[in-house]
């Protein structure tokens, strides 16, 4: 692991290169209750994507994995965590990258575009459909999840999904529930529509978090969509289908 100073927090990244030749950048931005190793190493997307030539960044967001854990939910604005996006590719030197994200890693994603587009190739939003505009992340009884002494407190089935993540994790829960508290924001339909870059938007077909795909796709000028069939939030992530998908639209894309 590498840790760079991101305005006074301190962030875990990897940065690892194409298998041949310079590579063009992706960065990778995980999800809630995740890290970078558990998103995007152990199903196989660093694997996949410096095969194909890329070179892959990606880090623990802040109060995730390695990197810095705060408690004050203010710390966690959406807009605040694409921050740590872009002052990475500053530490590393990188004009450009194009930026994935998953379920919270692709609200982050959005905002960034909004803040950032100058610095992106393109957006890929994983996990995260029309929810992005009429929802505000995961319910608050997630963050709820997150306190109670354990699991088997829990009768509710996303609570005890989430909360049983976070565990096999080793997750810091205090801080997951400061991030559930303050990364609650969503876009307008005016934003979406003013983010140009070349945008996918890939969610399982039985995907019950992230809120209806072609109905986001609609909302962006130069969209497309990617139905990942018969995974659910949690299994769309490593799927095949998601990769192969994400690999024809870097090719296309300008």
């Amino acid at each position: 692991m590498r840790y760079f100073n991101s305005s006074g927090v301190s962030i875990a990244y990897i940065d690892v290169p194409a298998h041949e030749g310079e590579g063009e950048p992706i960065l990778l931005i995980h999800g809630f209750a995740s890290s970078h190793a558990v998103n995007w190493v152990n199903t196989l997307w660093v694997k996949t994507l410096t095969r194909e030539g890329y070179r892959v960044i990606a880090f623990d967001n802040r109060g995730h994995g390695q990197s810095e854990k705060l408690y004050d939910p203010e710390a966690y604005h959406s807009y605040r965590m694409a921050e740590d996006g872009t002052r990475l590719l500053d530490h590393l030197g990188i004009e450009r990258a194009d930026i994935m994200g998953y379920s919270m890693g692709a609200r982050i994603t959005a905002h960034m575009a909004l803040a950032a587009p100058e610095r992106m190739r393109s957006v890929i939003l994983g996990g995260l459909g029309i929810h992005l505009i009429n929802g505000v992340g995961l319910p608050l009884g997630i963050a709820d999840a997150m306190e109670v002494p354990s699991l088997s407190d829990l009768t509710d089935p996303m609570q005890r999904m989430f909360r049983a993540f976070a565990d096999q994790n080793a997750s810091d829960l205090k801080a997951l529930a400061a991030c559930i508290r303050g990364s609650r924001q969503a876009l307008t339909r005016e934003e979406v529509a003013s983010i140009t870059l070349p945008t996918l938007v890939a969610v399982g077909t039985k995907d019950d978090v992230s809120g209806s795909g072609p109905e986001l796709v609609k909302l962006f000028p130069n969209a497309t969509g990617l139905d990942i069939p018969g995974r659910d939030h949690n299994l769309a992530v490593g799927d095949k289908v998601h990769k192969q998908g994400v690999l024809e639209f870097l090719k296309s894309r300008p």
